[in-house]
C-alpha cells in the first residue's frame, strides 16, 4: 500500500467515525458519545478509534464541527444569497426549519438538545455548545439590524427581542415534532413565523 493510499484509507475510517458518532449523538445526545460503542456500531477496534479521534474531548468537540460545517453548508450559505435584510431573515429561518424537519427522522439538533443535556453543567463541552449558540444567534440578530437598516422592519424594533422570539419558536417545533411526534408543527411553525413577522414590519412593508 503506498502512502497516498493509506492517507486515504485513514481518512475514510476517520469520516466513518464521525458519520456513526454524528448519528449516535443525535439520536442519544452528545453526551452518550463513547469510544467503545463507536467501535462496536463501526466494526473498528476500540484502539483504532482512539488513535484516529483522540480522547472523548476530542470527539465531541469534532462530531460539533461537522455539525457546524453542515449547518453552513445547509442553512447559512443558501441565505447568504438572498438579499439583505428581511428576505435573508426569512430564508434563514425557513432553511433552518427545512433543516429540523431533515433531522427529525434520526435526531435532534446537537446545539438545542446539547443545551438542555449540559445546562447546569460546567466545562469544555457546555462553552463549545454556548459558542456556537451564541454565533448563529449572533448571525440573525445582525440580519434583523440589516432588515432595520434597510426599512424593511420598525425602527424600534428590539433585535434580541426578535431572535428570542424566533429560537422559542424553533425550540417548540422541535418538541413538538421529536416529543409529540407531530409531524404538522413545521407547517404551525411557519405560520406562527410569518405572524410574528408581521406584527415588526415597517410600516412601508406591510402588504
Amino acid at each position: 500500500m503506498t502512502i497516498g493510499q493509506a492517507t486515504a484509507k485513514s481518512e475514510t475510517t476517520y469520516a466513518t467515525i464521525i458519520a456513526a458518532a454524528m448519528d449516535m449523538a443525535a439520536a442519544e445526545g452528545i453526551g452518550k458519545l463513547s469510544l467503545g460503542e463507536l467501535a462496536k456500531r463501526t466494526g473498528i477496534s476500540k484502539s483504532g478509534v482512539f488513535s484516529r479521534v483522540g480522547s472523548l474531548e476530542t470527539l465531541q468537540a469534532a462530531v460539533l464541527d461537522e455539525y457546524d460545517r453542515r449547518f453552513a453548508e445547509e442553512v447559512f450559505m443558501p441565505s447568504m444569497g438572498v438579499p439583505k435584510g428581511l428576505p435573508r431573515l426569512i430564508s434563514q429561518v425557513n432553511q433552518w426549519l427545512k433543516k429540523i424537519g431533515d433531522e427529525a427522522p434520526r435526531g435532534a439538533c446537537l446545539y438545542t438538545a446539547g443545551a438542555f443535556e449540559f445546562d447546569d453543567l460546567a466545562g469544555p463541552l457546555r462553552d463549545r455548545l454556548e459558542q456556537g449558540v451564541a454565533r448563529w444567534r449572533a448571525s440573525l440578530r445582525k440580519t434583523v439590524l440589516q432588515a432595520m437598516e434597510a426599512g424593511h422592519l420598525r425602527p424600534d424594533t428590539d433585535p434580541e427581542q426578535l431572535v428570542f422570539e424566533i429560537y422559542s419558536l424553533i425550540i417548540g417545533v422541535m418538541h413538538d415534532v421529536r416529543f409529540l411526534r407531530d409531524d404538522t408543527a413545521p407547517k404551525r411553525m411557519a405560520r406562527a413565523f410569518n405572524r410574528l413577522i408581521s406584527t415588526y414590519k415597517s410600516f412601508n412593508e406591510v402588504e
